[in-house]
């Protein structure tokens, strides 16, 4: 190779980096603008008592605010509330899309009228959905007067939102009917990726339809059921815009959740350093349950 030839090519190299750099500045600039900044700005908070509106400057506090938050009644209470969530959302909801989106796949007639309405509930804005379901939810709502008529009357009316043992199931019930038509798209473009010529194979060497989903199906959404996994538990530990509409963490802290505690203190009781500590404390729960999961479901091949 000629010294022409190598310092052509190197050339070709440099431009080509150049034009990558370029491409990729707008999605760069942004990143850096909307997720390094604040969270390096969310880091420097957590460790001072900065208010939202105070005539005094901040002043460093070291680990005070996050001694404070595990000492806090309410944050903890918040932690608990926000893994029973998870716990409890996590399997249902995905169990429940990957049921739906079996029987979608199947070649009958009326399935893309089935799938538009199972998907409508994800295209309406959540906060739309939670005040509406605070409606159904009241002494004299929806749910209520359809268990009178199908108890004959002995059905007791109350409040699902203001009564501690419940308010919590119904927020969990709201999440799972509104979220759930999304993983099915998701599971159900999974299905349509796996090879028909190995369904076929299964049936004639005379599987059921129980083998043919332990053996080919469930193999072939192995990284799909990673990714709804993932995502489902990030939303779940998210959990925010239905506290804030329907219960505002309440009644008596059962509904109060990491984000929902985070926010209030941060914002609304203007304790912007406590309130960046529990963000931080809230990343650094998130990024080690994803990583859990991440290590528990790779492909151990």
């Amino acid at each position: 190779m000629t010294v022409s030839t190598r310092t052509t090519r190197r050339g070709n190299r440099r431009t080509a980096a150049r034009q990558a750099w370029v491409l990729a500045a707008p999605a760069l600039i942004l990143l850096t603008m909307f997720l390094v900044i604040p969270i390096l700005i969310t880091f420097g908070l957590s460790f001072t008592n900065a208010r939202l509106i105070s005539p005094n400057p901040p002043s460093f506090r070291g680990l005070d605010n996050f001694v404070r938050a595990f000492q806090d009644p309410t944050f903890l209470r918040s932690i608990l509330n926000t893994f029973v969530f998870a716990a409890v959302v996590v399997p249902i909801q995905s169990g429940l899309a990957l049921a739906i989106a079996l029987l979608v796949n199947a070649k009958v007639k009326g399935t893309a009228a089935f799938r538009t309405l199972i998907f409508m509930p994800v295209v309406t804005s959540m906060v739309v959905v939670s005040v509406l379901w605070s409606f159904m939810y009241q002494q004299n709502g929806l749910i209520n007067q359809a268990l009178e008529q199908l108890t004959a009357g002995r059905w007791e009316s109350f409040g699902w939102l203001q009564d501690e043992r419940t308010a919590l199931a119904a927020v969990i019930l709201l999440s799972v009917w509104q979220a759930f038509g999304m993983h099915m798209i998701i599971w159900l473009s999974g299905l349509q990726m796996i090879d028909p010529a190995l369904y076929e194979a299964a049936a004639l060497d005379g599987a059921s339809y129980w083998h043919s989903f332990r053996h080919v199906t469930w193999p072939g959404l192995k990284s799909t059921m990673v990714f709804i996994l993932i995502t489902i538990t990030i939303a779940a530990l998210g959990l925010f815009v239905q506290i804030d509409v329907m219960t505002q963490g309440g009644p008596q802290d059962s509904t109060s959740t990491i984000v929902y505690h985070a926010v209030r203190k941060g914002y609304r009781e203007q304790d912007m350093g406590y309130g960046a500590a529990l963000s931080l404390i809230f990343f650094v729960i998130v990024l080690a349950i994803s990583l859990i999961q991440r290590r528990i479901t790779r492909d151990k091949d």
